[in-house]
């Protein structure tokens, strides 16, 4: 077993450099299937992540190539199978992404319903009904297999009935080479839709509109290679945004977008915190103790959903009392027993909760119940008295490019404790 442990008090202050976008890089990964050719991508995270995508193309007859720690080299052109299995796709919610990918290029796709963190139910409806809009026939199979294919993909409109990433994604890749002109409407809007976008056009894609409600692909006979650079890492840099103002720090966070950022800078702010902004970074500090706010998780660009959990620990500790209200996923407050146990004062009905600050945590045995959960586990040991331990790590290893080291690297307590018998996980690609 893998545990953080965490020895808090200690302020973070210095400078800190953000990794490649999660959220790209894992339906960029799957893109690149559309090629038929060498992509070459820079700025990759070392998540579990990516290591579970690589897999994944590799099992589908893909040559993948670590060039250096952060640069991936991947050759589609012998991909042969359209298969991926349950042992797969349950490494990653994200595996569903090769639905649209395989979809586009062999016009039938078999994939195993995905894993990931668990926040309650989360179709695919709106996915399959894109799949279905541009021509395609779509069945789940007694065994969870999720079976498109179609004799010919042909653009169309599709209205989706609620704002959804994944079902953006999914239509992008499968419609980037029907024929004619595919309508996304009320589509997603985050950076990462509009970096895949790119990506796809860098391919010879024919995108228009990506970051807009309404994002146009005329489609085109074939694709080709490229080199292209992920994103920074929206999430990873509010994390440690949070985590600065929650300590007390001061904070250079460098490699950002500023713009993706502004949601959770204005947050901050009114929490008390001062945030400056940089060409590509920005610095977060705080001398205080936190003042009370409310947050209400919306699509971009309103307050991110993956922030949800980071600012509830922040508000904890926070003077006077806040409200969290949850509008994207029915179950994000599974952390909540997490802190209660640090001695935090919550209180949750429904898809909102309420907040009583307290004047400081106390460290304690917890786990992270999710990827984002488990990121405020570890702020709320920054800021407690006495030690924390924290279990099942392995979800922060998906989508956090070490931060046990970045955070060390700031004069965070922090260490990785690996009981006989285990080996530190680690992005290898061979």
């Amino acid at each position: 077993m893998e545990k953080i442990i965490i020895n808090g008090g200690n302020r973070l202050t210095g400078e800190v450099e953000i990794s490649g976008a999660k959220n790209a890089v894992v339906a960029i990964i799957p893109a690149t299937i559309l090629a038929e050719d060498v992509c070459r991508i820079e700025n990759i995270p070392n998540i579990s992540d990516v290591s579970a995508m690589i897999k994944i193309l590799r099992r589908l007859g893909a040559e993948v190539k670590m060039i250096n720690k952060n640069t991936l080299e991947i050759d589609t052109s012998h991909i042969r199978s359209n298969v991926v299995e349950h042992d797969m796709s349950k490494l990653l919610r994200a595996s569903y992404y090769f639905i649209g990918a395989l979809l586009g290029r062999f016009h039938h796709a078999k994939v195993a319903m995905p894993g990931g963190c668990c926040f309650g139910v989360r179709p695919i409806d709106q996915h399959i009904k894109g799949f279905e809009a541009i021509g395609a026939t779509v069945s789940i199979e007694e065994n969870a297999m999720v079976d498109a294919r179609a004799d010919k993909l042909l653009g169309t409109s599709v209205y989706f009935d609620v704002v959804s990433v994944g079902a953006t994604i999914n239509l992008m890749l499968a419609a980037v080479k029907a024929k004619g002109l595919t309508i996304i409407e009320n589509a997603a809007k985050e950076p990462h839709i509009v970096d895949l976008a790119n990506f796809l056009n860098s391919m010879g894609a024919d995108i228009r509109g990506a970051g807009t409600d309404v994002i146009k692909i005329r489609g085109v006979d074939k694709l080709h290679g490229c080199e292209y650079a992920i994103i920074p890492d929206q999430i990873e840099a509010g994390t440690y945004m949070v985590a600065a103002a929650a300590t007390q720090g001061d904070v250079l966070i460098k490699n950002v977008i500023p713009k993706h950022l502004e949601s959770i800078s204005a947050k901050l702010i009114e929490s008390g915190a001062v945030v400056e902004e940089f060409d590509d970074s920005v610095r977060v500090f705080a001398d205080c103790r936190p003042n009370h706010c409310s947050i209400k998780t919306m699509p971009h660009p309103g307050f991110p959903t993956d922030m949800q959990p980071q600012f509830a620990v922040l508000l904890s500790i926070a003077r006077g009392n806040s409200m969290v209200s949850e509008s994207v996923w029915d179950n994000r407050f599974r952390y909540v027993e997490q802190l209660t146990r640090m001695g935090a004062k919550i209180i949750v009905d429904g898809k909102s909760a309420f907040i009583e600050g307290v004047d400081r945590l106390k460290g304690a045995p917890v786990k992270a119940d999710d990827l984002r959960a488990g990121a405020a586990m570890i702020i709320a040991g920054l800021i407690s008295t006495g030690t924390t331990e924290i279990e099942e790590i392995h979800h922060i290893q998906r989508g956090y490019d070490n931060i046990i080291e970045k955070m060390r690297s700031l004069g965070a307590d922090i260490e990785l404790r690996v009981e006989p018998g285990d080996e530190k996980s680690v992005l290898s690609v061979g």
